[in-house]
């Protein structure tokens, strides 16, 4: 009875984020013909098992309200965000990008990395939690790797597109940090297919953020069928520490409401990190257009201790609007 009660406070408590929300996104989503808005509110209950230690948690996680600036080949976007932890609202991402011609994008500001399989934020993703136990692993979450520099993006063709950031991820001086470096490339050339990957040279005054970061991911849609995988292999410089880590995930529509996802991820660490794996079934239901929910059980290991989680998600989004 005490789970229920916290489930029905929290449907209520979006409910009545839905009906303003709603009002807000009537309009189109448009401020001006070169202005607009989107973005999305985050809630969740969840029970975790640590060991012999529970858990439990529930409120709004994340809320974020992006405005999206759009003057012929100059584009940008500010997204404030609020990650649910005291209320502190902040800048998630500020940029500002110059098509130079149709193939050369260059973009300069705060933004985040451009690999990574749940690169997305929550309204993106098919699970509840993200792949891996070492958040530094999640690559593209914004939260834990959001950077500052200047970024030059390459179409090659109409499938073979490349971006290459220069950027600051400990916000140091740059004459005493030497500037991290990312290269990303992805391949679109087989039908129902998209292959992604790249690296990242760490190269800040900070030892500990110092190293080498490889990624490659590939996703298979086959009818109501998607198929990802993921190679991650994490490696700091001077150390010992080393990550190896890989996932597959399978999502399937049951229908045009009803989905279920499947992921199995697995982390082999060597020096001062822990191995960890995880499986996750989360099924994911459309309640409308813009409000979503996703129920989620993962079961797994960190370290050799046990570690269960079963949590129940809703996100609402105006997903017209968010690009």
């Amino acid at each position: 009875m005490k789970i229920y009660n916290k489930l029905i406070a929290l449907v209520a408590a979006f409910g009545l984020v839905g009906v303003s929300y709603a009002q807000d996104a009537a309009a189109g989503g448009n401020l001006t013909d070169n202005i607009s808005i989107a973005g999305f509110v985050d809630a969740s209950y969840a029970k975790t098992e640590v060991g012999a230690t529970d858990t439990e948690t529930i409120g709004v996680d994340e809320v974020e309200i992006d405005f999206l600036f759009g003057f012929g080949s100059v584009n940008s976007e500010v997204h404030l965000d609020s990650d649910g932890n005291g209320g502190n609202i902040g800048v998630e991402q500020a940029w500002v990008s110059y098509d130079v011609n149709p193939s050369l994008t260059v973009t300069v500001g705060k933004y985040g990395s451009a690999l990574g399989l749940e690169r997305e934020d929550p309204a993106g993703l098919y699970t509840y939690s993200r792949a891996y136990n070492n958040g530094g692993l999640n690559l593209g979450n914004v939260n834990a790797n959001v950077v500052e520099g200047v970024a030059f993006s390459y179409t090659v063709s109409d499938d073979i597109s490349a971006r290459v950031s220069f950027q600051d991820s400990q916000g140091n001086n740059i004459d005493n940090d030497k500037m991290d470096v990312e290269i990303s490339v992805s391949y679109t050339g087989v039908d129902n297919v998209n292959i992604g990957g790249g690296y990242i040279s760490a190269n800040g005054a900070d030892a500990a953020a110092t190293g080498d970061v490889v990624n490659v991911h590939a996703t298979y849609t086959a009818g109501k069928a998607l198929i990802g995988a993921e190679y991650v292999d994490a490696d700091a410089t001077g150390t010992a520490n080393d990550i190896d880590a890989w996932m597959i995930l399978v999502d399937y529509d049951l229908s045009d409401k009803l989905g279920v996802a499947l992921r199995l991820t697995d982390e082999d660490a060597t020096g001062t990190a822990a191995d960890a794996d995880k499986f996750t079934i989360a099924p994911n239901y459309a309640i409308t257009d813009d409000l979503g929910a996703i129920l989620e059980y993962s079961d797994g290991e960190v370290g050799g201790t046990d570690n269960e989680t079963l949590a129940l998600e809703l996100t609402l989004t105006d997903r017209k609007s968010v690009v």
